[in-house]
């Protein structure tokens, strides 16, 4: 089962509406993301088809081999990143107006985290070696 969910760019020249089939926060503590999000990238994970409304305003950077990153043109709103060739798709749960019960489930690139912060929920925790595991198949 899941749910609808519906949100915007800042300006409202990008509408998207995914049907999350869970809210599982994630968090991501990597270098590329703190530097895309000034901070960790919190995530909701979707696999599957969206509905966007507003295409020709978003655009998409190569930020690494098998991710791009997605943002409005004109606001600069950070939309998704998604994982190349694939529809796994990681959206900024605080676009969405109408999200609700959220579950901050996971944390990952854990060794790339500052020492200056740390949230307080349980969580998940993998580390690079982890993912890059994950990613070849090996996990």
């Amino acid at each position: 089962m899941s749910t609808q969910y519906h949100g915007s760019c800042l300006c409202g020249k990008v509408k998207l509406t995914v049907p999350f089939a869970n809210t599982h926060l994630s968090a991501c503590h990597c270098q590329t993301c703190r530097k895309w999000s000034a901070g960790p990238l919190m995530t909701l994970a979707h696999s599957g088809d969206i509905t966007i409304e507003g295409q020709e305003n978003i655009s998409h950077f190569n930020s690494s081999q098998w991710a791009e990153r997605t943002f409005c043109k004109e606001c600069g709103s950070h939309l998704y990143y998604r994982l190349k060739d694939t529809q796994n798709y990681y959206f900024a749960p605080w676009i969405f107006d109408d999200i609700k019960d959220l579950e901050f489930t996971a944390e990952v690139f854990i060794d790339k985290k500052p020492i200056c912060y740390a949230f307080a929920n349980p969580t998940h925790k993998l580390t690079e070696a982890d993912i890059l595991a994950m990613a070849e198949g090996k996990a």
